[in-house]
């Protein structure tokens, strides 16, 4: 592989249709498209200031380089990505890209990323400023998160979460088949329109959460005082440790709690609306 090493580029397209090619101490100045068309990159220790650097890159691994502001959309249509101990200052990363591995990574501003992309792992990986992040996205396995931005996880299927702290107002709509592991999800109308969501060991809070769901499952959860209004026409599967503020008109299935401040079932509700509700103590 061909090693460029201490050096600055600038403009249009400098390392355009490279291939086998490894950065080191590189600065990427303002400019478009850096390294467009490219296959196998190795970037370390390099700082990118310019717009769309990686566009349709095949097999490329990121360590240590920080993406500043000027660096938006970075990183489209892009596959086979590993990036470690990084910095995106830049918004509206990840787009149309498949088998993306990130771990150590720090977003600060984190609009508009993740779109359209399949086979996303994430691990100790923060995220802020991040409305809409992950739209339309696949395949997703994720563990020692930190989000904050709302309307995240829209549309998208197949998704695992562990040992994560998810702010985010409507979160999970129209998504499906989302798993999630010991937790915090924070965020009025929560999973709202979704099917097969399971989550584990979790705390919910804020207003509304997991309504019009469908097979809905909750394990061992715990909601906050906030979190009222749950489940409404919801198909759920509920076993909650502690107190629920307020259920409204869950469609069908079984809510277990230690005690709820009100039920209201009002003609409103849907059929079959046989949902059962128990408080043991």
């Amino acid at each position: 592989m061909k090693t460029i090493e201490n050096q600055e580029f600038e403009g249009e397209r400098p390392l355009y249709h490279t291939s086998d090619l490894v950065l080191k101490n590189v600065t990427i100045h303002s400019g478009e498209s850096a390294l467009k068309e490219t296959k196998n990159i190795i970037a370390e220790n390099c700082i990118f200031e310019g717009k769309y650097p990686f566009w349709i890159t095949d097999g490329f691994k990121i360590k240590d380089c920080k993406f500043t502001s000027g660096a938006r959309a970075a990183l489209w249509y892009s596959n086979d990505l590993e990036m470690t101990d990084t910095v995106i200052e830049a918004p509206k990363m990840f787009r149309d890209s498949k088998r993306l591995r990130l771990k150590n990574v720090n977003i600060p501003d984190a609009e508009e990323t993740f779109w359209h992309c399949d086979d996303v792992d994430l691990e100790n990986v923060t995220v802020e400023n991040a409305p809409y992040i992950f739209m339309h996205c696949n395949n997703i396995k994720i563990k020692n998160y930190i989000q904050k931005g709302n309307y995240s996880f829209q549309y998208c299927k197949n998704i695992e979460i562990r040992d994560s702290k998810i702010y985010s107002k409507d979160a999970f709509w129209n998504s499906e088949n989302i798993t999630v592991y010991d937790s915090e999800i924070i965020g009025e109308y929560l999973a709202w329109h979704s099917k097969n969501v399971t989550l584990i060991n979790c705390l919910i809070g804020e207003t509304q959460p997991l309504c019009y769901a469908e097979n809905l499952k909750l394990i061992n959860c715990r909601f906050r005082e906030d979190a009222d209004l749950a489940f409404e026409y919801s198909t759920v599967d509920a076993e909650i440790s502690g107190h629920i503020t307020s259920v409204k008109n869950p469609k069908s299935g079984k809510i277990i709690a230690d005690s709820i401040g009100e039920v209201i079932l009002d003609e409103n509700i849907k059929q079959p609306a046989d949902c059962k509700i128990i408080c043991p103590r």
